[in-house]
C-alpha cells in the first residue's frame, strides 16, 4: 500500500478513496491506522535506517491475514492509512476518521498523544489501540476505557529483563542513562524492576551530549565504567545516541543490557519458534524486509479484530469490541501462549524477548516466577498496583 500526500496535511493511503467493491452478501470491517512523520536526530550509525513503512506493513500483512480468514465467513477487512505530517495535529486526524464513520482505530504515534486522543469527545465511540507508545503514564493515570495497548509498556520491557537478571545472579546493576526525557523514563522503569526482582542499582552515571560516542568511546568509555562493583551494566539510550559504544569498552568485562546489548522487545527478527517463522517469512514476502517490533504490535492490534470478528461471527464494531475487552478473548501471536487484554489497564499480557543483534537469547516469564492469575502477570503493572483508573 503506497502513502499519498493530502494538501489538507494528512497523508493517506489511495485505498481509503477507491476501495475495491466488495460483493452485497459481504459484511466489511473498517480500520484506520493513524501514524505522524517524526524528525529523526542524527544517527551514529546509518546501517539500520528505520524503513519508512515501518508500523505500516505490520498493518498491511494483518489485514491480508483477516481476510483470509475472513473470506470464508463473508467478512471483508479494509484499512485506511493516515500519516500526519510532522506539523500536522492527529487530533485533528483522529476527529475527522470518526466524522467519516471509522469506530477502529490503531494509534501507532509516540508519547503520551495516544492518551489525549483517547479524551477527545469525539472518540468517546471509538475503539483505539495503542501499537506505538511504551509510555507507562498511558497505562496508569492517562489510561482511558477506549484505549487498548498491543506495544508493551517500559514496565513491562524492565521486568522481563529484570527476572532473566535475577535467574542467573547478575543482581548488581551498574545504569547508564541518556538525557533525552525517554531515556529516563526507561532508567525509571530499570529502577522499579530491580526493586521488585532483588536487585540492586550501585550506581547510576548520566552519559552526557557533549561526548561524541564515536570519537571517544575507546578512550572514555573505560573511565566513564569504573565505580562501583557490579555485575551487569544497564543502558537507558532510547533513541541509540551512544549505547551500542559501551559494548566491549566497559573497565571490566561485563554483560550490557537494556536499550542496547541484551535488549527485552516484543518481536525480534531471530524469533522462529511457536510458528514464527512462518510470520517472519511472510512478512519479508510482502515487505521485502524483516519485520520490526513496531510491525508486530500493529499487526497485533489489527489480528485482535480480525480474532474478534472470527469468534462473534460479528463485523458490529461495538460487538468486536466487547469481544476483545472481554474474558473470554484471546490471541494467537506467534509467542507460546494466547495473549489477552489486562482488564484493569487494557494492556495486552504478552511473553518479551530477550535478544542480541542475531540471537533470541530468553523469553520472560522466566519459569519460577509465579502468579495466581498468569505469569504474563508478573511483567509490567498488576492489578493491585495498577495507576488506572477508567
Amino acid at each position: 500500500m503506497q502513502i499519498a500526500l493530502l494538501a489538507g496535511g494528512l497523508c493517506a493511503s489511495p485505498a481509503a478513496f477507491s476501495q475495491e467493491a466488495a460483493p452485497t452478501d459481504v459484511s466489511t470491517v473498517r480500520i484506520a491506522y493513524l501514524t505522524q512523520e517524526v524528525e529523526h536526530p542524527p544517527a551514529l550509525s546509518n546501517l539500520d535506517e528505520p524503513p519508512a513503512d515501518e508500523g505500516l506493513a505490520g498493518a498491511n500483512l494483518a489485514v491480508a491475514d483477516n481476510n483470509s480468514t475472513g473470506r470464508f465467513l463473508k467478512q471483508r477487512f479494509n484499512l485506511e492509512a493516515v500519516t500526519v505530517p510532522i506539523d500536522g495535529d492527529p487530533a485533528q486526524a483522529l476527529r475527522d476518521l470518526a466524522a467519516a464513520g471509522h469506530r477502529i482505530v490503531v494509534l501507532d504515534l509516540p508519547g503520551e498523544t495516544p492518551g489525549a486522543l483517547a479524551r477527545l469527545p469525539e472518540a468517546a465511540n471509538l475503539l483505539l489501540f495503542n501499537a506505538g507508545s511504551t509510555d507507562d503514564s498511558l497505562r496508569n493515570a492517562l489510561c482511558a476505557p477506549n484505549l487498548l495497548h498491543t506495544a508493551p509498556d517500559r514496565a513491562m520491557l524492565a521486568d522481563a529483563l529484570a527476572q532473566y537478571l535475577a535467574v542467573k545472579r547478575w543482581t548488581k546493576w551498574l545504569l547508564i542513562v541518556g538525557t533525552r526525557p525517554e531515556d529516563r523514563l526507561y532508567a525509571a522503569a530499570v529502577k522499579r524492576a530491580a526493586k521488585r526482582f532483588g536487585a540492586e542499582v550501585v550506581e547510576e552515571k548520566t552519559w552526557s551530549e557533549d561526548h561524541d560516542a564515536r570519537r571517544t568511546a575507546q578512550a572514555e568509555m573505560p573511565v566513564f565504567t569504573q565505580g562501583k562493583r557490579h555485575d551487569v551494566v544497564i543502558v537507558a539510550d532510547e533513541i541509540g545516541d551512544f549505547g551500542d559504544y559501551v559494548l566491549y569498552r566497559t573497565w571490566e568485562p561485563r554483560p550490557v543490557a537494556g536499550t542496547q546489548g541484551l535488549v527485552p522487545t516484543n518481536w525480534h527478527r531471530a524469533h522462529e519458534a511457536w510458528g514464527a517463522a512462518q510470520l517472519q517469512s511472510r512478512f519479508k514476502a510482502a515487505a521485502q524486509r524483516t519485520m520490526l517490533p513496531r510491525d508486530h504490535a500493529v499487526w497485533a492490534a489489527i489480528r485482535a479484530v480480525g480474532e474478534a470478528a472470527t469468534r462473534t461471527r460479528s463485523t458490529d464494531p461495538a460487538a468486536l469490541a466487547a469481544h476483545i475487552r472481554g474474558p473470554d478473548f484471546t490471541l494467537a501471536a506467534f509467542k507460546g501462549v494466547p495473549l489477552s487484554f489486562r482488564s484493569w489497564d487494557g494492556q495486552l499480557r504478552q511473553p518479551v524477548l530477550l535478544a542480541a543483534d542475531r540471537s533470541l537469547v530468553s523469553v520472560s516469564p522466566q519459569d519460577g516466577f509465579l502468579h495466581p492469575r498468569t505469569e504474563l502477570d508478573t511483567l509490567g503493572h498488576d492489578q493491585p498496583e495498577t495507576g488506572c483508573r477508567r
